[in-house]
């Protein structure tokens, strides 16, 4: 294409010239070709656009979703991030009235009245919106053919990886690959979402993949200045955002946010906490959550309201666990570092299983609507995605079947099911999906759950398989 093409028209907007370069690099790199770029320039000069609330949107961008199906991996990678900003721009613009000179007006006012995430979740089907919510674990070096006819079915929100999944770089991210490539097949209707690909990579003893960050919470927290201590945990969160980048994955399972109250206790012998004083961990945990979020890779603070008062065998992974504080203590040192996470924009919080009876419940706090409304939506004002500790844990031996748990965990207000296995998530998702039919879940919640959710995975990076590796 004549490099000058696109300079002999004048564009007429700012937002026009965006979407004029854009396309010229789509072009350049070899995704487009010359004729296709120039008949999407010239429809953005043409003004083939809609104007919904004072914001443009090409209706070019069909022509390059059409192109990026047969023009190969860059093509792929440039219609990944054309979407992500078309989402982006349909949850600004979700609520904006079309004007009333607008081009397409029926269109915008459509375009307004529902966003990209709500249009797909209006299409699902009782198991695949259960499924979303749904994050599944596997044993071994390859993902199981019944978890990938699962994602291609569009009954899998995301995947949970441990060290039992490692062997080698090539081989871990062939087998991420393998996932997306399922999940970006078109027959799952939410293929143009981006799995939660994830795993704890909260540095020291606790990383499950090789690389940062290698320093412990401990570690940090112990360093003798404020100035290291800030340093090292803004470098902390960076690394775990760009190794994760690295491998593929787009969520961690970290910070833990606990404040441990004695030397060798469940939290701090596996050096996990910052610190045992609150405005330490406050103020660390809050500078790698943001850190790693500037990646891209989305942070969770965990384990909400807090395990740093847990004994060395108070293990909720193994036994349940009955944290008995005042009040007045979990609310104004334990909570205290989440309160901060919030007001950082932590994107998730996952939630404790164990119980905390001063807070007025004597269930576990991720099954406790008084704990997960009451505390950390009403009184923190935490806006963002819930995510549960291991929906198999022991701390719930007394809960039922996984169905049952996973039941009272939605029923809670927890968004995200976290299992270890694949049998253990189709059990999560039985339970959501009865729960669904049967009313005991409301389903204009549910269809809102699952939106947010997927309004989160539009803002994730969208892997591919180079993972940034050279």
């Amino acid at each position: 294409m004549d490099p000058c093409f696109a300079d002999r028209l004048e564009p007429p907007s700012a937002t026009q010239r965006k979407g004029v370069t854009a396309l010229s690099d789509g072009y350049t790199r070899g995704a487009l070709s010359e004729t296709t770029s120039k008949e999407a320039i010239l429809a953005v000069y043409q003004q083939k656009w809609l104007r919904i609330g004072g914001i443009s949107v090409a209706a070019a961008v069909a022509v390059l979703f059409a192109a990026s199906a047969s023009a190969g991996p860059v093509a792929g990678a440039l219609h990944a991030a054309t979407q992500r900003s078309a989402a982006r721009l349909g949850s600004q613009v979700r609520n904006a009235p079309a004007s009333s000179s607008s081009v397409g007006k029926a269109s915008a006012h459509s375009a307004a009245a529902q966003s990209p995430e709500a249009a797909v979740v209006a299409t699902l089907s009782p198991a695949q919106l259960a499924g979303q919510r749904v994050i599944y674990g596997y044993s071994g070096l390859t993902p199981p053919s019944a978890l990938l006819k699962l994602i291609r079915h569009g009954e899998v929100g995301g995947v949970i990886f441990f060290s039992s999944n490692f062997a080698n770089t090539a081989q871990f991210t062939s087998a991420v690959a393998t996932l997306v490539a399922n999940n970006s097949l078109v027959q799952n209707p939410a293929h143009d979402f981006p799995l939660l690909l994830m795993t704890d990579q909260e540095g020291g003893l606790v990383r499950r993949l090789p690389g940062a960050p290698v320093l412990s919470e401990k570690a940090i927290g112990s360093l003798p200045t404020p100035s290291q201590r800030a340093a090292a945990a803004t470098a902390a969160g960076s690394g775990a955002g760009q190794n994760l980048l690295s491998f593929g994955l787009n969520m961690n399972l970290a910070p833990v946010l606990d404040v441990f109250r004695t030397p060798g206790n469940f939290i701090d012998q596996f050096q996990r906490s910052y610190s045992n004083n609150p405005i330490t961990v406050s103020r660390l945990g809050s500078l790698f959550i943001t850190a790693q979020q500037a990646t891209g890779v989305a942070a969770t603070a965990k384990h909400f309201p807090g395990l740093g008062a847990a004994a060395a065998g108070q293990n909720t992974d193994l036994v349940p666990v009955t944290i008995t504080l005042s009040k007045s203590t979990l609310q104004s040192v334990d909570e205290a570092p989440f309160a901060t996470a919030i007001a950082v924009g932590v994107k998730l919080v996952l939630v404790s299983w164990a119980k905390y009876p001063s807070l007025g419940s004597s269930r576990p706090a991720g099954l406790s609507t008084v704990i997960v409304q009451g505390q950390l939506r009403r009184r923190l004002g935490f806006t963002g995605v819930t995510i549960t500790d291991a929906i198999g844990a022991g701390a719930l031996r007394n809960n039922g079947t996984i169905q049952n748990r996973a039941l009272l965990a939605a029923q809670a207000g927890m968004q995200v099911i976290l299992s270890s296995s694949v049998t253990e998530g189709q059990a999560a998702l039985a339970g959501l999906q009865t729960g669904l039919g049967n009313g005991s879940l409301s389903s204009s919640v549910f269809l809102a759950t699952v939106t947010q959710i997927l309004t989160l995975r539009s803002t994730l990076p969208d892997p591919t398989i180079s993972f940034g590796r050279a």
